[in-house]
């Protein structure tokens, strides 16, 4: 690790948290939501160092600091959700039913303080801020940028981000190699049968009993059919069938997510989930068609590049946390997939509530933190990578 840079950094860091904590509250004060992000793209675009600057994912934008050659990029999300805040902060969200309800306000203004004190007193390799729209819905937005090619044509060697975790107390941060965040995937199981009277159910073909006995054979999937020692789930989130009570519908349709920490066993309970639908609704005269809607792969950390940001971050006076995975999902995955990347969760656990919750309200004091983890990502990628 180079001291130098370090100590530099770190002190420049530190001048930049006052006007940090300021863009923060104005970020908060005015939330877009996901594919509506411009108006926030700009209020940071404003706040960073002037540099290369290229609009990408239709409202999100890369901004290089530093000079050319091989970069490290950092990624901030710019989107909020559709939330009524209730926090009672003084920067109250002006937007009804939208707020910062998962502290994307924070990262932003974090990354927008290591990039001016990158661009004030230099760093080990030129960085990129990423200004990313759509996590929080789909079509991706971190899919939009890799796909496009824009991190390839800056020469982008890794990627870092942070996120804030009330799981945590505050002053920790989880460096977890490997897989941390579950692949995020939507089903739909249509069931098929033949309508009629509900007094002569023997006539039908009822589709609600067959989904019925699908939702229950599913709950197997995980519980018998994956690895104890392996994280998986899969739920039923919505049932719909038939307008009457005295009428057996022709068709009854479940939809539900399954999540995986493992990328293999992610594509067998694919397949085994179609296959089960399918054999179960033959057994009530009925047919299945299961339409399963890929979203974020498995958010897997690079080993190499967790061990090195790991003694930098107590260099900064953050506390490593315990190992954190989780079945929670994050487009960050698609960087992973790309490029030798790290996703860390920095605890805020004093006082904020649940990420997504309409009272979820980190203290700025958290901008300090996710600043230095996001600090020591940067400086280990371009001790490693760059």
């Amino acid at each position: 690790m180079n001291e130098h840079h370090l100590a530099t950094l770190s002190a420049a860091l530190e001048e930049e948290l006052p006007a940090a904590v300021e863009l923060r509250h104005r970020i908060h004060a005015r939330p877009c939501l996901s594919g509506a992000e411009a108006p926030t793209r700009d209020l940071v675009l404003a706040a960073l160092p002037a540099g290369s600057t290229t609009k990408v994912a239709d409202t999100g934008a890369v901004v290089r600091v530093g000079g050319p050659g091989p970069a490290v990029a950092v990624r901030g999300e710019l989107d909020a959700l559709a939330v009524q805040e209730s926090t009672g902060a003084l920067w109250t969200s002006e937007h009804p039913g939208i707020m910062h309800a998962c502290g994307h306000d924070v990262h932003l203004a974090a990354l927008t303080a290591l990039a001016r004190a990158v661009e004030r007193v230099g760093g080990p390799a030129p960085l990129l801020a990423v200004l990313q729209p759509r996590e929080e819905t789909y079509p991706s937005g971190a899919q939009s940028i890799v796909e496009d090619g824009l991190l390839d044509r800056e020469h982008c060697r890794a990627v870092i981000g942070a996120h804030v975790q009330p799981l945590l107390p505050a002053g920790t941060v989880a460096c977890t190699p490997g897989g941390v965040n579950a692949s995020a995937d939507e089903f739909t199981i249509e069931v098929r049968g033949r309508g009629g009277h509900a007094a002569y159910p023997h006539l039908t073909r009822d589709p609600v009993v067959a989904l019925a006995h699908i939702v229950v054979a599913l709950q197997s999937l995980v519980s018998r059919g994956t690895d104890p020692m392996a994280h998986a789930v899969l739920s039923v989130g919505t049932l719909a069938a038939g307008t009457a009570a005295n009428v057996i519908p022709a068709t009854a349709e479940a939809r539900g997510t399954l999540r995986a920490l493992d990328g293999g066993d992610r594509d067998t309970l694919h397949r085994r989930l179609a296959r089960t639908a399918e054999l179960v609704a033959q057994t009530h005269g009925c047919t299945a068609e299961v339409t399963i809607d890929h979203g974020e792969p498995v958010l897997h950390n690079d080993e190499a590049l967790a061990a090195a940001t790991l003694p930098v971050l107590g260099s900064l006076g953050l506390r490593a946390a315990d190992d954190l995975r989780s079945a929670g999902s994050d487009d960050f995955s698609f960087f992973c997939e790309r490029l030798p990347s790290l996703m860390m969760f920095v605890g805020t656990h004093g006082g904020a509530e649940r990420l997504h919750s309409p009272t979820f309200l980190p203290a700025d004091a958290r901008i300090r933190d996710v600043a230095r983890a996001l600090l020591a990502g940067y400086l280990a990628a371009a001790e490693i990578t760059v």
